[in-house]
């Protein structure tokens, strides 16, 4: 489970991602102008779901994306995933006793 302060960094990072400006972010997710500002310096703020949800939609961003394990890495991997959609299992296989080693 993320704490308050990994999920109010990620939304910075999201933010960043999709070059948008705290304001831009909010009016791009239907959210009250001063939001994010809020969000991302108040102490014990947190998005409602329904707020973080559209804010990730704004960011262009899927959920698994913003909860990826490393969200900047999310791309890379999913690529590098993406890659061994063809190859055979014996393959995989084999590439997963090496990664092993």
């Amino acid at each position: 489970m993320l704490s308050r302060d990994e999920i109010v960094l990620r939304i910075k990072i999201a933010r960043d991602h999709a070059n948008l400006s705290a304001r831009a972010l909010s009016l791009k997710a239907d959210l009250n102008a001063g939001y994010i500002n809020r969000l991302e310096t108040g102490k014990d703020f947190l998005p409602s779901l329904e707020a973080l949800l559209r804010i990730i939609e704004a960011c262009n961003m899927t959920e698994e994306q913003f909860f990826y394990h490393d969200i900047n890495k999310f791309k890379d991997d999913m690529a590098l995933i993406n890659s061994f959609k063809d190859v055979s299992d014996e393959k995989k296989t084999a590439i997963a006793v090496l990664l092993k080693n």
